[in-house]
């Protein structure tokens, strides 16, 4: 366990064991003073496996504002797609949670890039969730016309086959608008599909990239997302923080 000023790190934790594979791990990010129990996040990372480390710099932030964070690895490549992997994380929070200062029956589902698909499969899917009520769902920088790695089916389809009510998941998307990877408007066109389903939605774009909407920016000598000390970068990872918070507060 490592503290951070007002934040708390707890490292490698294990949350599934799965017979002749290495155990699957995740990380808690959570503030340093106590308080009153409310949701946890669940932020899951984008398709490169075992990237964890990489919403780090988010995870402190979201925690910085009082609520828990649990941001496990998960395989893109696991012959399921990583299904099992990011199920077992929801089930982690729900058993576990209470014990960082989170309540494990409500819970925001938050991802980026890949895992932006794969919150908001499981949003517009809520008798999946394994027992726990998700309040909120953000997707960060994502595409909903591909299949969820949570559900096999992708975002836009579902919505196709259902209607809001009012027990909707509300919805926030985040992307930023340099973004060359995935444009941002895949975000926009999901956030009319859902409008025009009467899903209650928030979108914000950033002058941001697609790594930079996470508080990095992408190293290509390491082939990953590394933290960054730039000004414009830190403050649109605030800026992605502040709607998780946001999510949470107003569900």
């Amino acid at each position: 366990m490592s503290r951070t000023g007002t934040t708390v790190e707890i490292r490698d934790l294990i949350y599934l064991s799965e017979e002749g594979a290495p155990p699957r791990r995740l990380d808690v990010h959570r503030p340093a003073a106590d308080r009153p129990a409310g949701p946890s996040v669940l932020l899951w990372h984008g398709i490169g496996p075992d990237e964890k480390d990489v919403l780090a710099p988010l995870a402190r932030e979201i925690a910085s504002h009082g609520l828990p964070v649990l941001v496990p690895d998960w395989r893109s490549d696991a012959p399921d797609g990583g299904r099992s992997h990011l199920m077992a994380s929801l089930r982690y929070v729900r058993d576990h949670a209470v014990e960082f200062g989170g309540d494990g029956e409500r819970a925001v589902l938050a991802g980026w890039s890949a895992g932006a698909g794969a919150a908001m499969g499981l949003a517009l899917r809520p008798a999946a969730t394994e027992g726990v009520r998700v309040i909120a769902a953000v997707g960060v920088a994502g595409r909903y016309d591909l299949p969820a790695r949570s559900t096999g089916t992708a975002p836009l389809a579902d919505l196709d086959a259902t209607e809001a009510d009012a027990g909707a998941v509300p919805v926030t998307l985040v992307h930023g608008t340099a973004d060359s990877v995935l444009s941002s408007s895949h975000s926009r066109d999901f956030g009319a599909a859902l409008r025009t389903k009467g899903w209650p939605v928030t979108s914000r774009e950033l002058a941001s990239d697609h790594a930079g909407v996470v508080m990095t920016e992408y190293d290509p000598a390491r082939g990953l997302c590394v933290p960054s000390t730039s000004e414009h970068v830190l403050r649109a990872g605030r800026e992605t923080a502040a709607a998780i918070v946001s999510a949470a507060r107003t569900a």
